[in-house]
């Protein structure tokens, strides 16, 4: 067997080094100073060769657990789906706004795909008809797209990206819950692999359909979702569908506050009404809000279309108002259930307290219909619409606070059912009935792409980059001096590759030979993250030991050369 060529950086192109680091720099400005990617658009970039390595190594990690654990099949869709086919399945009204879209010379209209729910499932009612064919387990990693409104925060946010989709088809809900369960639990070894504290919050499965999801959640100060999490249950919970213990009162003479939002059609102003102040039942403790403190998932329970998007809503309302316009119909109070009792009851619609029309504006040219609701539907449980704060009670358990936490998501599972395979045909005959009926499926996804950003983010520091041994693009570097020549830095090389006889699944060495200072060099592979890196220096030519540095466990330390296999194998473990 050929061994493989010695990774030479001097071999590999990284415009690093030449863009200088800012005052404050995010950890997506630092991928770009050390040349891991550049932006082509907005929301869109290339991959240069370290960010390709780390990709690399997150696809084949991932597509390693794929097919050893779950013994998927791997696929490739295209990335062009039809538009007729999102019609049938009911979806495409609902992401329109987010999709790419156009037509062939045909004028027949098409999609480049966010997600393959559609076309997987076709495929598979189009080949699958036997019930003995299930269950059935494929997979992909491949580029997305996203007509994203604010693209943002580099590879974290963005408009073009990679995603793992596993597509799962069962014949039977308990097979298909199986199913579902097996893939949390290689879901978590995945994210273990790479060293990551990633939360698995239950969450609202949203246009993709279905009544059972979870996310996975790193958290991270520039995570768009908000987790509560207990500190002494299990209960974790996407803040969206979290739910609170209302243990507090509002005092009295306490002023409302309102928060004004409009519908996506700009039809209906919304005038979100919540207490400025409450007091705890049990401490006294007097808590202050603002509109930041609002909770939009419960404003969406009432108010289905709001446009959360909207900072300011009057502009808006203001057009949909006018003579010339006049396309408003409705003025929708929602009413935090705290205040009723300052409202004289629960009879709120006949309250004149509450002024729906915003003083900033003229009065409205025609009537308009006002609606006031200030409990949960069926239920008659009065609206919280305060976010849950750390420290509140949790709902599940009698003895735990929560905490809440902003956090970033990585990953997403769906237990679907017959969401998809029903209207798309895909059937099969099980006895014994013997009558078609449509598999029960699921949708599991990690973002590949996003998981190179978010660790980034997550692991960064003033000084650089910091890789999990798992995805770094090399995960040890030699750094020669200036009185170490190639046979000291080769003897080195091969010693750490073959010396230990210590098995190491992570073990990719590369060689610094690039014709820069050493002090350069040094700073690069700092700004780089290498987990590892040994250096041939004072004392290589004090007493032929090596350096080894690992900036992440704060160590720095001389090493023999005997020893210098096991401890790299050591310090590999902990990262």
């Amino acid at each position: 067997m050929v061994p493989p060529a010695v990774a030479r950086l001097s071999r590999v192109w990284f415009p690093s080094g030449g863009i200088a680091g800012s005052g404050v720099e995010d950890a997506h400005a630092k991928l770009i100073r050390a040349g891991f990617l550049r932006q082509s658009y907005a929301g869109m970039f290339h991959m240069l060769p370290l960010g390709r390595r780390v990709q690399n190594k997150v696809e084949r990690l991932v597509a390693g657990h794929m097919e050893d654990l779950l013994a998927a099949s791997r696929v490739t869709l295209s990335s062009i789906s039809a538009e007729s086919l999102w019609e049938k399945s009911g979806r495409l009204q609902n992401v329109a706004s987010e999709l790419f879209r156009f037509s062939d010379r045909r004028d027949v209209a098409y999609l480049l795909a966010p997600t393959h729910e559609e076309e997987i499932t076709t495929l598979v009612a189009r080949t699958v008809k036997s019930y003995k064919e299930l269950p059935l387990r494929l997979y992909q990693i491949t580029r997305k797209y996203r007509d994203e409104f604010r693209p943002r925060h580099g590879l974290l946010r963005g408009r073009e990206f990679v995603m793992k989709d596993l597509y799962t088809f069962d014949n039977s809900i308990e097979s298909a819950l199986e199913t579902y369960d097996k893939v949390r639990a290689v879901y978590a070894r995945i994210f273990a692999d790479m060293k990551l504290p990633v939360l698995a919050a239950k969450a609202s499965s949203g246009d993709m359909g279905g009544d059972l999801s979870h996310e996975y959640h790193l958290p991270t100060q520039l995570g768009e979702d908000h987790i509560v999490s207990c500190g002494s249950c299990d209960y974790v919970v996407n803040e969206e569908i979290a739910d609170s213990v209302v243990s507090e009162e509002v005092p009295s003479g306490t002023p409302f506050q309102v928060w004004r939002g409009i519908t996506k059609d700009r039809t209906k102003l919304v005038n979100v009404w919540y207490p400025r102040w409450t007091r705890s039942l049990d401490a006294g403790e007097l808590r202050e809000y603002t509109e930041q403190d609002i909770n939009l998932s419960t404003v969406k329970f009432v108010v289905p279309d709001l446009d959360a998007g909207v900072d300011d809503a009057l502009p808006f309302w203001s057009n949909a108002t006018a003579a010339e316009t006049g396309t408003a119909t409705e003025l929708v109070n929602v009413v935090d259930g705290r205040l009723l009792p300052l409202l004289g009851g629960s009879s709120v619609g006949s309250t004149t307290t509450i002024s729906s029309w915003p003083a900033a504006l003229s009065p409205p040219t025609k009537p308009l219909h006002v609606s006031f609701h200030h409990s949960t539907g069926c239920s008659n449980k009065p609206l919280n619409l305060l976010r849950i704060r750390t420290g509140d009670k949790c709902p599940q358990c009698s003895a735990g606070n929560l905490k809440v936490e902003r956090a970033m998501e990585l990953g997403h599972t769906f237990f679907l059912g017959t969401r998809y395979t029903e209207p798309l045909g895909a059937m099969t005959s099980v006895p014994p009935a013997g009558q078609p009926l449509p598999m029960q499926m699921g949708c599991y996804g990690i973002g590949i792409s996003r998981v190179v950003g978010a660790v980034a983010e997550h692991l960064a520091d003033s000084t650089g980059l910091n890789w999990p041994v798992a995805i770094a693009p090399y995960s040890c570097v030699i750094i020669p001096g200036k009185d170490a020549d190639e046979a000291d830095t080769m003897g080195v090389y091969n010693h750490i590759n073959g010396g230990s006889g210590l098995a190491n699944a992570w073990l990719d060495v590369a060689l610094d030979d690039r014709q820069k200072p050493l002090p350069w060099k040094l700073t690069d592979a700092d700004l780089i993250g290498f987990p590892v890196i040994v250096l041939l220096g004072k004392e290589w030519r004090a007493a032929k030991r090596v350096e080894v540095q690992c900036r992440r466990l704060g160590i720095k330390q001389a090493v023999e050369m005997a020893d210098l296999p096991s401890v790299i194998h050591q310090l590999h473990a902990s990262l």
